[in-house]
């Protein structure tokens, strides 16, 4: 029987270049519930490994390589390297710098390893756990907290969820939520997938998974999404990139409750929790024949759609923005002048929350190191964003005027509801939105947006 060392679910990848460590590796961890994987002639990106945690253990002798980089390759891969060297080779600056502590000897024991194995995993889950806490999440706004209390009321059923919004809303929080909300799958682990980052010819084998010997270079067997997935979420970004023939796959392993592994005729059940998340309009592409409709219903049970930072409004902008500054700044997050939380309020960000990130922290670069509120410097950073500062009220033209009453008018009449609207007005859902975003037209009422002018 397997017994499981306290970091669970590890992927544990191994460049052995000219020595050869991946069997004695392999050999070292097989009584633990750990996947090794050659990685010497495979490509390993950051979006694919991320869903597990990970550890490169890596010969030196790779370095020799004219294409290999060490600062390359980590930044890349996005995850630890346990170095193997022989003892003339240990203190080498092309690999790591005299005091770095995650180095083997050639000579290694497989104790040896296993204590360094597990040293460097704990040192990863736990700077995972505080970037986690870290995270802040805020519900100021009225829509926000009705969407949270939708939320809240759907995360502990085992139904599959489906959630719509912009780029950078944070539908991988929302998914986290649900997870964590769960009374049994909220125990198993999280598994995040951006579906639009899988290689073209891979699907099969990263959601799969695949025998020993299945294909060239498949020295051992890998657990493929579904399985680590198991008794757990799985999480699938981006899922409206996924292909025709990927989608009829996917579909067959939620009827099934079964995977089949790569190079392996045993079937393996697996139960989790779908949490399914989209920028696109599913039901549209459904329509052009680009999305499986019986997907797209298998998927669509509970649809929750997450409110963008425009439809949130200007106090959970400049909340959110004093937030992501004070992790830079704590000692002055409260404060902020009001020139910059006006800016922030007039701003528009296309990206959203993720957006919003990137401003709060060249704002607080910059005042770190000038040390003021440097009003010149900090206006040429929101002058540089692709969607500008929205013009005041007082600033527009009678025609962007004569719009935008239009505009409210119409939702009034439509009570708000913005399908009925943008077909009332001959434009469609998306132009809606831009617009009400242009003009600042948030809430259910025309003097809720009056407030930002």
């Amino acid at each position: 029987m397997k017994t499981r060392p306290s970091q669970d679910d590890l992927d544990v990848y191994v460049w052995e270049g000219k020595s050869d460590i991946a069997d004695r590796v392999a050999r070292a961890l097989a009584n633990f519930d750990m996947d090794v994987i050659r990685a010497d002639n495979i490509a390993v990106s950051r979006d694919v490994t991320s869903v597990r945690m990970s550890v490169a253990i890596i010969s030196v002798t790779v370095i020799d390589r004219p294409s290999f980089s060490v600062s390359d390759w980590q930044a890349g891969h996005g995850m630890p390297v346990v170095w193997v060297a022989a003892e003339a080779r240990n203190c080498d600056p092309r690999v790591y710098p005299p005091e770095y502590s995650n180095v083997l000897t050639a000579d290694f024991t497989a104790a040896e390893l296993r204590t360094l194995v597990f040293k460097v995993a704990g040192v990863v889950r736990e700077q995972g756990s505080r970037a986690k806490a870290a995270e802040p999440l805020i519900a100021t706004s009225a829509c926000m907290r009705v969407f949270l209390s939708e939320v809240e009321a759907f995360a502990d059923c085992d139904s599959t969820v489906l959630i719509r919004g912009e780029t950078g809303v944070g539908k991988e929080r929302v998914a986290r939520l649900l997870h964590e909300g769960h009374h049994g799958y909220g125990k198993g682990p999280f598994v995040a997938v951006n579906c639009g980052a899988i290689p073209d010819g891979l699907f099969e084998s990263h959601f799969f998974g695949h025998a020993k010997g299945a294909f060239t270079g498949a020295t051992f067997a890998h657990k493929g999404y579904f399985e680590q997935a198991h008794e757990g979420t799985l999480f699938l970004d981006e899922i409206g990139d996924l292909p025709l023939y990927q989608q009829v796959k996917l579909l067959r392993v939620l009827e099934q409750s079964s995977v089949t592994r790569l190079g392996s005729t045993t079937e393996i059940p697996v139960d989790f929790r779908l949490v399914a998340a989209t920028n696109r309009d599913l039901r549209d592409l459904v329509r052009q024949e680009l999305f499986r409709a019986d997907l797209y219903y298998r998927l669509a049970v509970i649809e929750l759609h997450v409110p963008n930072l425009e439809e949130r409004g200007a106090v959970d902008k400049i909340a959110i923005f004093k937030a992501l500054l004070g992790q830079i700044l704590p000692e002055q997050e409260d404060e902020v002048p009001d020139w910059l939380a006006a800016l922030v309020t007039r701003t528009r960000f296309p990206g959203n929350v993720r957006e919003l990130r990137n401003v709060a922290e060249r704002v607080g670069v910059m005042v770190r190191q000038f040390r003021a509120w440097d009003r010149e410097r900090i206006g040429r950073i929101f002058a540089s964003l692709a969607d500008g500062v929205v013009i005041p009220a007082n600033e527009r033209s009678p025609q962007e005027l004569a719009e935008r009453n239009r505009i409210v008018g119409a939702l009034d009449a439509h009570g708000w509801r913005r399908q009925d609207t943008a077909s009332f007005l001959g434009i469609s859902r998306k132009v809606l939105w831009e617009k009400m975003r242009k003009y600042q037209i948030v809430g259910q009422d025309a003097e809720v947006a009056g407030e930002l002018d």
